[in-house]
């Protein structure tokens, strides 16, 4: 006999299968085994008792006397029988009893044979087999979705998937806190009625309603505290699996094979249903207890008709009707499930029932084979569903982000990155992270705050712990921005830097800063986009005085114009694309600094002229070659600083004599061959450099600048200096390297109050000791060769060594 735990291959292999059998499933099974066990049953009584048992026919005499031949020749035709005793009363009747009939085992073994193969229905013998086989059918084609590679290997990822954002510590912890407060102290009421008495109730006195986790079992909703314990290896297995989710849910949608796989099982299972109801409901009368036999052994056994018992027909008989009332019950299971099937689509499956219970807003609908196997998990349990959706929110993913980088990232170790900046404030630089740790709030001392290449930066409303915060940049980043931190920014930011690939990326809360004093934009647009950028209106920005834009634009942009009146300070760093349009410089009458870089400009801008508050103008690297115009900035009486270096200047017009008001003057990296006297009619230079050009002389009129302190002319081809040069007494920084020069004049001991001097790269043989009278020059504030210098007498050396 075969135990009926050998056909559990045929079922799945994996009990984690289980969720994927809805309960029609299960009752088909069951109903399998049940009709296994009778298609067994049937089967070993073939196997361990008689199939039949045959007797031959004996023909019975007539009861008048006319039929005696007749008897005569029956009993002719048989095996002779002893002669019949008369009866007293009625000699002519024959009495029987006891007959026999001369066969041995042998013979009535091959007769139940014979009569068997040749008289008895094939319904009648193979009922308990066509039983077994049609179960084991059944059986494979429920499962079979279970074996096929193209299904099953899908199925099990899912299902290891599932059990892993099931059993997560941090699915419980996102349903208990995306869902809301006020959602966890409505359940918290409902455990604990003992501890609170009272209804929170909403802004204006109404109750607060709020989906609970009705569904949830006690067990999975913890407390903040609790949830709030998730360790670092915790976190980060939950972050492995929102990967895992997501590379599945890409690899399952893309096709509906496990929909199709089960849709054809099915309409298999009803097609042999159907089968088996019609040939078992015209064939089971066949099973009858007697057969009669008429076989051709009567050569071998003396007789030709036989009456046979079929010693089983009657179980048999039974057996098949209560086989017959399974399957019946078995195809209806079928067809409701072929109804389930075709009723709804299948093929998709929508989370707002989730959405609305937890209020996890951004959950995915899904397709395909993914929503499929998440419909059959809902006819096991809906619980599942909703905690692997979890792991399809974008929200949860980002708050699990946030824990771990706040674990990651501690207070303390924050505290040792920062620095200070170039504003002379404590910045706290945090590059290429997920997102923003909250223990950054926890620095309170904290000034700028820079963010580099970090995405969905959300600032939170705990930003206002950070009472010393100043500036900000954004370097990279997209950041959302909590209503109460805009509020706070509004009235603490003064500087904000902003870099980004395209203008439509600035943060649109930038708009609204109303005490921001400095704005830097730093961007690269592509050509189509520059020559029409528009930025929003500036006119919030009340404080404004300081603006940057380092682009790649074609024009000032028209939103400038809204803080013309009190901006103070522009700077437009171009990249190298044309400037084309500076109208709007007009309109700037309050401008004090201007700096227009590398914006390829040939000729100076004559709305540069208008400008009558500026002070400082920039105009490095762009192509100028002639300065003509500089004559017009005799008009701006305030000008003291003029920048005009990396260009492609070849000569310094005389008009420069008219600039009296310039302190600080630069013609660095030209082609300038020769100065003018004139030049040293600006009497308040106090810097002026002129190096790396072609300057071979340096007039003697450079005396008269009384008040220089700096002088460059490195990287020129001079041969000689004026001793008028040693007249500027106040000159602190003098650097005449890399010309060709042979002496250097005694008389720089004239210069007190030089601290640095550059000599190197010349043709000096010897360093006059006139040197040691610098006394504020120190080794370290002289740029020379070491052979050089230990031609100074040694007491000079170690004077200039000592700090």
């Amino acid at each position: 006999m075969i135990p009926v735990t050998e056909f559990r291959q045929f079922s799945e292999q994996q009990p984690a299968f289980r969720v994927l059998k809805p309960w029609w499933d299960v009752f088909t099974d069951y109903l399998s085994v049940a009709m296994l066990m009778i298609g067994v049953f049937g089967c070993t009584l073939q196997v361990m008792q008689d199939k039949i048992i045959c007797l031959p026919k004996r023909v019975q005499p007539s009861q008048n006397h006319s039929s005696v031949s007749n008897v005569s020749q029956a009993v002719a035709s048989t095996t002779p029988l002893p002669p019949p005793k008369p009866s007293a009363s009625n000699p002519a009747t024959v009495e029987m009893k006891g007959l026999k009939t001369d066969l041995d085992l042998q013979q009535y073994s091959f007769i139940n044979q014979m009569c068997y193969e040749r008289a008895l229905h094939w319904y009648a013998k193979y009922f308990p087999y066509l039983v077994l086989i049609h179960t084991l059918v059944f059986m494979l084609c429920s499962n079979f979705w279970f074996k096929f590679p193209g299904s099953s290997s899908k199925i099990e990822h899912f299902i290891s998937i599932l059990g892993k954002c099931f059993d997560s510590p941090w699915t419980t912890r996102a349903l208990s806190e995306v869902s809301g407060e006020d959602s966890e102290e409505k359940d918290n009421r409902k455990n604990n009625m003992s501890r609170s008495n009272t209804i929170q109730s909403g802004p204006e006195g109404s109750l607060v309603n709020s989906q609970s986790l009705k569904s949830i079992p006690e067990k999975f909703v913890v407390d903040k505290s609790t949830a709030g314990a998730l360790d670092k290896k915790e976190g980060e297995q939950a972050k492995a699996l929102f990967e895992k989710v997501k590379k599945f849910r890409l690899h399952v949608e893309e096709g509906d094979i496990l929909y199709a796989m089960y849709v054809r099982q099915t309409v298999l299972k009803v097609i042999k249903f159907l089968i088996i109801i019609a040939y078992n409901s015209a064939l089971v009368s066949k099973v009858q207890f007697t057969v009669d036999c008429n076989v051709d052994i009567q050569d071998m056994t003396g007789y030709k008709n036989f009456s046979c018992n079929h010693t089983m027909a009657h179980l048999f008989s039974k057996l098949s009707f209560c086989y017959l009332c399974f399957v019946s019950i078995y195809g209806l299971t079928c067809l409701y499930t072929l109804y389930w099937l075709f009723y709804r689509s299948l093929r998709e499956y929508s989370f707002e029932y989730v959405r609305q219970e937890t209020g996890i807003d951004d959950i995915p609908d899904v397709k395909n084979d993914f929503a499929f196997m998440l419909h059959m998990i809902d006819q096991y349990d809906p619980l599942y569903s909703k905690r692997f959706a979890v792991f399809l929110s974008e929200v949860s993913e980002n708050k699990l982000k946030q824990l771990n980088l706040n674990n990651e990232w501690t207070a303390d170790k924050l505290r040792q990155k920062l620095q200070t900046n170039a504003h002379n404030r404590l910045e706290l630089p945090l590059i290429m992270l997920s997102g923003l740790p909250d223990t950054v709030f926890e620095i309170t001392e904290l000034q700028s705050l820079k963010l580099e290449i970090i995405k969905n930066v959300m600032i939170p409303a705990t930003i206002a712990q950070l009472d010393n915060l100043q500036e900000l940049s954004l370097h990279q980043c997209s950041v959302k921005i909590h209503s109460a931190a805009l509020s706070f920014l509004k009235e603490n930011l003064k500087v904000l830097s902003v870099k980004f690939d395209d203008m439509r990326e600035l943060p649109p809360w930038m708009y609204g800063l109303r005490n921001l004093e400095e704005l830097y934009l730093v961007g690269s647009l592509s050509h189509d986009i520059s020559k029409n950028v528009t930025l929003e209106s500036l006119r919030d920005l009340k404080s404004l005085k300081i603006l940057s834009i380092k682009s790649n634009v074609s024009k000032i942009p028209q939103a400038v114009v809204d803080v013309s009146s009190h901006l103070q300070k522009m700077c437009i760093h171009n990249d190298g694309t044309k400037l084309v349009m500076l109208n709007n410089l007009k309109k700037m009458v309050n401008l004090t600094e201007l700096e227009l870089v590398h914006c390829d400009l040939e000729r100076i801008p004559h709305a540069v002229f208008s400008l009558l508050s500026l002070q400082e103008l920039d105009l490095k690297e762009n192509n100028l070659k002639s300065i003509e115009e500089i004559v017009s900035f005799q008009h701006l009486r305030k000008l003291t600083v003029l920048k005009l270096w990396h260009n492609s200047i070849t000569y310094i017009p005389e008009h420069i004599k008219k600039l009296t008001s310039l302190e600080r003057l630069s013609f660095s990296h030209n082609k300038i061959e020769v100065l003018p006297s004139h030049l040293f009619l600006c009497n308040k230079i106090r810097y002026l450099d002129l190096s790396y050009n072609d300057i071979r002389f340096i007039p003697p009129e450079i005396g008269v600048l009384q008040s220089l302190q700096y002088f460059s002319i490195t990287c020129n081809k001079v041969e000689s200096l004026p001793d008028e040069l040693y007249f500027c007494k106040k000159l602190k920084t003098l650097k005449i390297g890399k010309n060709s020069l042979s002496v250097l004049s005694p008389k720089i001991g004239n210069l007190l109050f030089l601290s640095y001097l550059d000599v190197k790269g010349n043709h000096f043989e010897i360093l006059p000791p006139e040197l040691g009278d610098c006394r504020a020059l120190k080794r370290a504030g002289l740029v020379v060769e070491d052979a050089l210098f230990e031609t100074l007498p040694s007491d000079i050396r170690e004077q200039m060594k000592t700090e």
